[in-house]
């Protein structure tokens, strides 16, 4: 397998890696929490073992920002921090496993490889495409056409379902449940709304159209 190990403390980064090598597999460390973010969004690994406590960007943000980009690697805590709160946090966070320091590294083998028999995931996407528009998911930037596109947080995230159902009719009520978390018809214009705003943007500065409507159904982004 192919494992990143994100520890500050070289001692036990060192151990790990040695120990994991001596198993036969690859491992990478990094000290850094917005390092490990960086490399973990780009290569694919098979598990990903993660300190809490790491400078620059603690571990429970490093997983979040990683399962809001869509990386679902499987992931496994490896901390200090033992309480049942902790724990509870740390799986709320997108943990898969939790195990406390000090730790004995047949038990931390044993979850690792039970991690990394659960069946393989497709790659995470971290970018989205419809014609000359792009998302960066990781971070958060929208480019058509080489000009950056400057959208509120819930313009995003009407964008971003909109490009990953790429070529689908979207009607009113998945828009609301998708975007909105709403599950029943508020009677509002919102989703006519936001539409518009976002053609302004997206649409309106350029010479094709990516959004249409499809009428009487809803909306789609062109493949």
């Amino acid at each position: 397998m192919k494992l990143l190990v994100v520890e500050d403390d070289k001692t036990t980064a060192d151990f790990i890696a040695r120990s994991f090598s001596d198993e036969g597999h690859s491992v990478d460390c990094l000290a850094s929490g917005r390092e490990a973010l960086a490399q973990a969004s780009a290569s694919a690994y098979d598990v990903l073992v993660i300190d809490r406590m790491l400078p620059d960007l603690d571990g429970l943000s490093l997983l979040r920002a990683l399962r809001a980009a869509h990386v679902e690697t499987p992931a496994i805590f490896l901390t200090s921090l033992g309480g049942v709160d902790d724990r509870i946090e740390g799986l709320k966070a997108g943990g898969d496993d939790y195990l406390v320091k000090p730790f004995a590294f047949g038990e931390l083998s044993a979850r690792v490889s039970a991690l990394g028999r659960r069946p393989p995931l497709r790659e995470a996407e971290t970018t989205l495409h419809a014609g000359d528009l792009e998302m960066d998911l990781i971070r958060r930037r929208v480019i058509r056409a080489g000009k950056e596109i400057d959208l509120l947080p819930r313009e995003f995230s009407l964008l971003e379902h909109l490009l990953r159902n790429k070529g689908r009719v979207q009607t009113r009520t998945m828009l609301l449940e998708a975007v909105w978390d709403i599950h029943f018809d508020p009677q509002t214009n919102v989703v006519e709304t936001h539409i518009s705003r976002l053609r302004a943007k997206v649409d309106k500065p350029f010479e094709r159209e990516l959004i249409t409507t499809v009428r009487g159904a809803g909306y789609r982004i062109a493949e």
